[in-house]
């Protein structure tokens, strides 16, 4: 609970789009959002403990998977850019005006791959240190944890977005241009992250080849 508590408190596509969703459409939709995206990731890490020889070995999907996630930051970016511009849209379109906020949820879970690596290299930790047991009822109470820490961690955005609304006087242009900031700094964050881990994954299998 305390390492997915702390994981989510890093600003990224999920816990900011929670915030967004509080402050657009309230704390209900916002909440909603963030069952959604837990729940996938606790199904993701399930999976991950009773298939770690096969996650490990799926670099290029995920690295697939993580350039599909910069085009939905990117285009959240824009959308709330639009938002600000615009004084007729009220609300960012994708966030606001597309699927059922439980189910979105799910779907911007299933496709940001960087909780699996994170979760993964954790798993194996705690595994080397005995502190995590192949024993299903121990299973369940990590993941438990990791339910109610990315919970609460979420929690903080949604009702901190709500504050930061009332201190503003809920001047809805100036949010839209800083969580649209916020969205595309992250989109360059991750893409450059992309592009060093790749050049770097290249150099170390050069190096593997040089040395067998």
């Amino acid at each position: 609970m305390f390492i997915s508590f702390l994981g989510t408190l890093p600003l990224g596509t999920l816990n900011v789009a929670a915030m967004q969703i509080s402050v657009s459409d309230g704390i209900r939709p916002a909440l909603y959002f963030s069952l959604g995206a837990l729940l996938v990731e606790i199904i993701y890490v399930r999976i991950s403990l009773v298939a770690m020889d096969w996650v490990q070995k799926q670099e290029r999907l995920f690295r697939w998977l993580q350039w599909f996630t910069v085009l939905i930051i990117v285009a959240l970016a824009v959308t709330n850019f639009m938002a600000a511009a615009s004084p007729h849209v009220k609300k960012n379109i994708i966030l606001s005006k597309t699927i059922p906020r439980f189910w979105l949820g799910m779907a911007m879970s299933a496709i940001n791959p960087a909780q699996i690596p994170f979760w993964f290299g954790w798993s194996t930790a705690l595994y080397t240190k005995k502190i995590l047991v192949p024993r299903n009822d121990v299973y369940n109470a990590y993941i438990a944890g990791i339910g109610l820490g990315t919970f609460l961690g979420n929690a903080i955005f949604i009702f901190g977005g709500q504050l930061i609304v009332n201190r503003l006087n809920a001047k809805q242009g100036m949010i839209s241009w800083i969580i649209g900031g916020v969205f595309a700094l992250t989109a360059v964050i991750m893409s450059w992250k992309i592009l060093y881990n790749r050049k770097k994954t290249q150099k170390e299998k050069e190096v593997d080849q040089l040395t067998s």
